[in-house]
């Protein structure tokens, strides 16, 4: 991952999308047209995200006449807004997710606004009807600051993260941990109900049922991942017996989805996974997702960032914010691994379909966190050190 090209994601062509933006623009402020569109940079394997300004098609006044009596140029028009689109996946590019709810995404982060002082950008408009852009999209604000990258992930030498001293990430970690415990304290539960998967039993059976059928859907036709399933069944034997109260859960809680103003978050981003259940879901995915990229930099046989997220101060001090000391972390850490190779499974047969790569003979090989994900089945994940630092570990496997 950390040397590969970029997997493809779309096949859209981002100046249609351009085209077609202004021409569905000027039906919601007539005037108006778009400016400076451009794709973020790093980050986002499943909606497409651009960003533009909006700007007004009139001139600003033209400047004083110079001894000449010439006419200094009309000044460009300032922007009116600069925004941001999330558009559902191309279907036609082997997407991440089996669906696209763009107006469920849109409806979490006006009540996220409305009901914390999370920082999420300030929704503009949704637009269900597929014919303008071809498929369902949302504008928002765009927030302005640094992101930690994941190509190349910010645990590599090269990026802001990396170069900041211990001090200044461990504020970043605290300011993170601050909006996750922040969003479970502040949001009344009772209104996250709606993110309920179908089914039957608690928010978490159904959450992890859910999470089955996303797999069932990623083969189908496919060769299956007999370290996924093995996975799912080990789940099974580490089941709460208090799962704990339901809150609502940002679902893709890491550090990779935040917009950071200096080390202080100032916007927070990517609720397409957003649910209801448990509060460990989003600590353990925290915690998990930085580990991911860790554990891939040490085995690139560098440091990394081993002091960021470790899940001692994490649990310690979401404890300490919340009141609630977070339980079952083994049963929600191996969760969070299952559900990330679940995705990177789907992302290594879209890359399969696009002929980037060839499936190898042992499908679980195309999951970039295998070794990980096997040690936590096992239990023999040491979170002092990775996967492969307790003997007997991975690397006597």
């Amino acid at each position: 991952m950390a040397t590969a090209p970029r997997p493809r994601t779309t096949t859209r062509d981002p100046q249609e999308l351009g085209r077609r933006l202004s021409a569905w623009l000027t039906t919601r402020q007539p005037g108006t047209r778009i400016g400076g569109l451009s794709t973020p940079a790093s980050n986002g394997m499943s909606s497409e995200t651009l960003l533009f300004d909006i700007l007004t098609d009139t001139p600003g006044p033209a400047g004083p006449a110079d001894p000449a009596d010439t006419p200094h140029p009309a000044v460009p028009p300032a922007p009116v807004a600069s925004c941001a689109l999330r558009l559902a996946a191309d279907p036609a590019a082997y997407t991440v997710f089996p669906a696209y709810d763009m107006e469920r995404q849109y409806r979490v982060m006006s009540l996220v606004a409305d009901h914390t002082d999370i920082p999420v950008p300030r929704v503009l408009w949704l637009e269900t009807d597929p014919g303008p852009l071809g498929a369902p999209f949302f504008v928002m604000e765009q927030a302005h600051g640094r992101v930690p990258p994941d190509v190349m992930p910010y645990t590599y030498e090269g990026n802001w993260l990396h170069s900041a001293t211990e001090a200044e990430r461990a504020a970043l970690e605290e300011a993170t941990l601050r909006v996750v415990a922040g969003l479970h304290r502040q949001f009344p539960a009772e209104q996250a109900e709606f993110l309920q998967p179908a089914g039957e039993g608690s928010p978490l059976r159904r959450h992890v049922d859910d999470q089955r059928a996303y797999y069932a859907w990623v083969v189908d036709g496919l060769p299956r991942s007999p370290l996924i399933e093995s996975a799912f069944e080990r789940l099974e034997a580490l089941w709460p017996e208090d799962e704990g109260p339901a809150v609502l859960c940002w679902g893709d809680a890491r550090i990779g989805n935040i917009v950071y103003d200096g080390f202080e978050p100032a916007a927070v981003l990517d609720w397409e996974m957003a649910a209801y259940g448990p509060c460990e879901l989003d600590l353990g995915w925290t915690v998990y997702l930085h580990r991911f990229f860790q554990d891939l930099t040490e085995g690139s046989g560098l440091p990394g960032l081993p002091g960021l997220l470790r899940r001692e101060n994490a649990e310690r001090r979401y404890a300490e914010l919340t009141g609630h000391t977070p339980r079952d972390m083994d049963f929600h850490l191996l969760y969070a691994a299952l559900r990330h190779a679940i995705v990177m499974l789907r992302i290594a047969y879209r890359q399969v379909h696009f002929g980037e790569v060839r499936v190898p003979a042992d499908p679980d090989a195309m999951i970039l966190h295998r070794a990980s994900l096997e040690a936590l089945v096992r239990g023999t994940y040491d979170w002092s050190g990775g996967f492969a630092a307790r003997p007997g570990g991975l690397d006597g496997a």
